[in-house]
């Protein structure tokens, strides 16, 4: 009587075992999802070699390494200073392997001198390690955060300046 049926009617049962598969497919991670999740590679160090003179300021949030001379001020992530390195200005990073000469002032989290290393000025750190042989002069002053010349001292933490450590005779 209704020949219709067969239009209407739900697919075969092979469909419907697609089905389960279809929610599945769009949970799983897109492509463009798989980027975010894997972490970026870090791109290599730049590095300067032992003929390049530069003339100014370094400023990255990478890496470099510096074979040749430089006369500014140096600002990055990781900085090596090569044997052959000459640098004259302040050098701040998080940290700091100084195999070269420096002259001028050092702010690093971790700063390392190598037997090789000749630095000629003040080492600003979190940490600090000196390897026999190597020459420094200059002091060295212990910072919770050397990055940030900013906050050289503690609040409080020159009490003399404050208030008079004595009363002066007489008074």
């Amino acid at each position: 009587m209704f020949s219709k049926s067969k239009i209407n009617e739900p697919a075969p049962k092979a469909p419907e075992a697609a089905k389960p598969a279809a929610p599945v497919a769009p949970a799983a991670p897109a492509p463009s999802d798989y980027k975010a999740a894997a972490p970026k590679p870090k791109p290599p160090a730049s590095i300067l070699s032992s003929d390049l003179h530069i003339t100014g300021n370094i400023k990255t949030s990478g890496d470099i390494q510096v074979e040749g001379s430089v006369e500014g001020d140096i600002r990055a992530h990781l900085l090596t200073i090569g044997e052959t390195a000459t640098i004259k200005g302040e050098v701040t990073a998080d940290d700091v392997v100084i195999n070269g000469r420096i002259v001028g002032r050092v702010r690093g989290l971790k700063v390392r001198l190598t037997s090789t290393a000749r630095v000629e000025g003040d080492i600003i750190h979190k940490t600090i390690a000196i390897e026999s042989g190597a020459h420094f002069e200059g002091s060295v002053q212990r910072q919770d955060d050397p990055l940030n010349p900013g906050r050289a001292a503690k609040p409080g933490a020159n009490p003399a300046a404050a208030a008079p450590a004595h009363k002066p005779e007489g008074a």
